[in-house]
């Protein structure tokens, strides 16, 4: 299995402002049904779309990115025989699959994202 970036997120504390921000300078366009999480469309041919989310207070403002991968827990298991920790386990998301989230030797934070199948 390949494992391509499939989704990029960053967490704000004033994710509105952002969404603006990023719609501005690139038109970006924001699906914002969800005021905590909006979708952002980059509209780039093979681009890869995104996320940007209001944190919650006493949380720092972060940005990651979320490789696809078919067994989260092997990988989370392979990243910290490899130095890294696991900040999220596997954790479902509706309609969608799941996802989780280690940190790097770093502590960059890295999302692994598991799609369901159809």
């Amino acid at each position: 299995m390949d494992h391509p970036v499939m989704h990029w997120e960053i967490g704000s504390k004033d994710a509105k402002g952002l969404q603006g921000f990023y719609a501005e300078l690139f038109n970006w366009k924001m699906d914002v049904g969800n005021p905590q999480y909006a979708m952002v469309n980059t509209g780039g041919a093979g681009g890869i779309n995104g996320g940007i989310m209001q944190t919650k207070e006493g949380m720092p403002s972060w940005l990651t990115f979320y490789v696809q991968v078919d067994d989260l827990q092997a990988y989370l298991d392979r990243a910290g025989r490899l130095g890294g920790k696991t900040v999220v386990p596997p954790t479902p998301i509706p309609d969608v699959g799941a996802f989780a989230m280690f940190a790097d030797p770093d502590g960059h934070t890295i999302g692994l994202l598991k799609l369901q199948k159809p």
